[in-house]
């Protein structure tokens, strides 16, 4: 048995190296509520031991020292701390305790709760009202420079109405929805998908070129400045409304609380309606809402007094690999899914995860029949934790395949990915055409899995470009398929060669074209052909397409399989044409958001000014050029008016949208 000195090193040593993986590496190999406990295991150990404190002990330290990176280290201005952590009602008695110790008088006191997002801390640096710099949190005292990547950032607004020089802190994070979309198409690439969305948010903030983190979708919620005694405001409630009123998203489900038994209710309101955000959140943050307490208060090496974060419980459960099985996807990557004993975890059945890849498995050391600790990443994804080595291990080994589960061939190894090289890959071509007709492509209403695979195993289709070929008596020839069905879906396929270009370009596949980047590109060039003559610098001009995108979308387009594939397409009659082409750049550049009840649907007037060359946004900002308000307008109204953005009626819009068109024309 290890004595306290030996136990508190291997402690620090095992917090560092996870310290590495998750804010450097980006890639977490426990999960936070297993950090969490080493960490507690550490501090109680030094409580108990004090002569074993060291000032560099990662319970002396903020976030992870800063290893050599590509970002420029810059000092904070005003040092960052991160919160301690409560995970139950004795945790908040004992944090209000010592808040009446310090200040001597017993009281229930007024708390704000806010969410605490699971992003990437940031410090937004301003002199006069213009952001100068945008820091990563570091180790507190010193952050990397990522600015040209967070000017990328919606929220973020590059001036201030008031010439202020000031420190913002916020997270930055990646939408849940935005996770899942951006993991779908890294797995459709080939490439390693994100554990979770902090790791995304962060992976993608540290990009080198913004252009890749602007079509990522981050997103930021900001909840304080760094001298907030000289911010003009007394409370944490005045001081979100002022960061409100600069432009800054701020978590919108805030609360004010008054003393132990209101931050247990408000904390048991709010972990109710966690699965319903948009955004993944591990805990609520408490603050004393009276900003004097704070000076008064201070802070410890690593945390303040005044604040805590009470964490979610997180639903970890064990269960038994029955096997684990290879999947072939559209691209030929293979991947291992681990088949589990079935387990209900946080309110749905899990009996498949996935396990990415080789390396995953190697570094899980998992055999099949182990017990292993599983949680829904990001809320949403299972993920296997670890293997629970203290359980009765499995004794069989994960066998990787040398030949494709599916076509037999010989598979090969690109980085970490294992590839079927077969374009002809049964597996693929179910893959390619399940994409090719699905919903959000040429919705082909009908064409399930189940027939996918009929029309394949009969040797009707090869790709989706066969599915125009099909005639009537194909289709009732296979088994269940009445006549009435097969007229229903022949219908389909016909109605889907009028998608449009946007919904084309997404169906065809193309590496990092996602369904906002084929909307781009169908409005900027109009018909495919334009996209499919195209140079790397045109397709790189259009707005929110990075270069390292444009050149894959050129190399995909370029291959003879493609173009083959195309040329098949137009001989069958399908449009190449934009149902919503850019008619004119008249409003390029300006950025509109709709509200209240318009003479015409909001849709139809945004694919209008669309058409024009704007960017129609959900939320209003201070980047948000003009707010178009109908009778009944509401919040967005309210705070166009707060944060000074021009508002117009329709017959305002008209005018405007005439006077642009005609600049435009001289």
């Amino acid at each position: 048995m290890s004595t306290p000195k030996q136990r508190v090193a291997e402690l620090r040593e095992q917090i560092r190296y996870h310290n590495y993986r998750y804010f450097v590496l980006n890639d977490p190999q426990i999960s936070d509520a297993e950090y969490d406990r080493l960490l507690r295991e550490l501090k109680e150990l030094e409580e108990a031991h004090p002569e074993l404190i060291t000032p560099d002990s990662p319970t002396q330290t903020v976030g992870s020292q800063l290893y050599e990176t590509t970002f420029e280290a810059v000092p904070h201005p005003t040092r960052m701390f991160s919160l301690g952590n409560a995970f139950g009602p004795e945790d908040l008695e004992n944090f209000e305790a010592s808040i009446n110790r310090a200040l001597g008088r017993e009281e229930a006191r007024e708390y704000v709760l806010e969410y605490k997002i699971d992003g990437l801390s940031v410090n937004l640096i301003y002199r006069e009202g213009v952001l100068r710099r945008g820091l990563t949190r570091g180790d507190g005292v010193v952050g990397e420079d990522v600015t040209p990547n967070l000017l990328t950032v919606s929220d973020i607004p590059r001036e201030l109405p008031e010439p202020l020089n000031l420190e913002v802190r916020g997270e930055i994070y990646l939408p849940i929805q935005t996770f899942l979309e951006l993991n779908q198409k890294l797995e459709e690439e080939g490439a390693a998908p994100f554990k979770n969305p902090r790791n995304a948010a962060a992976g993608s903030l540290r990009q080198k070129d913004p252009r890749i983190s602007a079509e990522r979708g981050l997103r930021g919620l900001f909840y304080g400045v760094g001298r907030p005694e000289s911010f003009g405001v007394t409370t944490q409630l005045e001081l979100l409304r002022k960061l409100e009123q600069l432009g800054f998203s701020v978590e919108p489900h805030h609360r004010v609380v008054r003393g132990v038994k209101g931050i247990e209710e408000g904390y048991r309101a709010m972990l109710s309606q966690r699965r319903e955000l948009p955004f993944e959140a591990d805990g609520v943050t408490v603050k004393l809402n009276d900003l004097a307490l704070w000076l008064e208060l201070g802070y410890t090496a690593k945390t303040p007094r005044f604040a805590i974060a009470y964490k979610f419980p997180a639903e970890e459960k064990p269960t038994r690999v029955l096997k684990v099985v290879f999947q072939v996807g559209r691209t030929g990557r293979v991947t291992p899914v681990a088949e589990l004993e079935p387990i209900s975890l946080d309110g749905s059945t899990v009996s498949r995860v996935t396990l990415h890849n080789e390396s995953y498995v190697q570094e899980l050391g998992l055999r099949v029949g182990d017990t292993v600790l599983v949680h829904k990443s990001g809320g949403v994804i299972p993920e296997v934790l670890r293997v629970l080595t203290e359980a009765p291990r499995g004794h069989k080994p994960v066998e990787w395949p040398q030949a494709c589960p599916e076509c037999h061939s010989e598979l090969v190894l690109s980085g970490k990915i294992h590839l079927c090289p077969n374009p002809l890959c049964p597996a693929k071509a179910f893959e390619s055409i399940r994409h090719f007709a699905s919903r959000r492509a040429m919705d082909i209403q009908g064409l399930g899995e189940k027939l996918i695979e009929q029309l394949l195993g009969a040797g009707l289709v090869k790709d989706a470009a066969d599915l125009y070929s099909l005639r009537k008596e194909d289709l009732i020839a296979l088994e269940r398929m009445a006549e009435k069905s097969a007229q229903n879906l022949l219908e389909q396929i016909e109605n889907s060669k009028n998608r449009g270009l946007e919904r084309l370009l997404f169906a065809l596949g193309i590496p990092q074209v996602g369904e906002t980047t084929a909307r781009a590109l169908a409005r900027r060039f109009g018909h495919l052909d334009r996209v499919l003559s195209a140079t790397v610098e045109e397709l790189d001009a259009v707005p929110d397409i990075a270069e390292v995108t444009a050149e894959a979308i050129h190399k995909a387009l370029a291959k003879p399989q493609m173009r083959r594939f195309i040329d098949r397409l137009r001989a069958a009659g399908v449009s190449f044409e934009a149902k919503e082409k850019q008619t004119s750049n008249a409003l390029e550049g300006l950025t509109f958001v709709l509200t209240g009840e318009l003479s015409r649907p909001r849709d139809e007037v945004a694919r209008a000014l669309e058409a024009l060359g704007a960017k129609v946004s959900s939320s209003v900002s201070k980047k948000t050029s003009y707010v178009v308000a109908g009778p009944g307008a509401g919040s967005k109204l309210a705070k166009a008016q707060e944060l000074g953005v021009p508002v117009l009626d329709e017959s305002g819009l008209t005018q405007l949208l005439r006077a642009k068109t005609q600049d435009a024309a001289s």
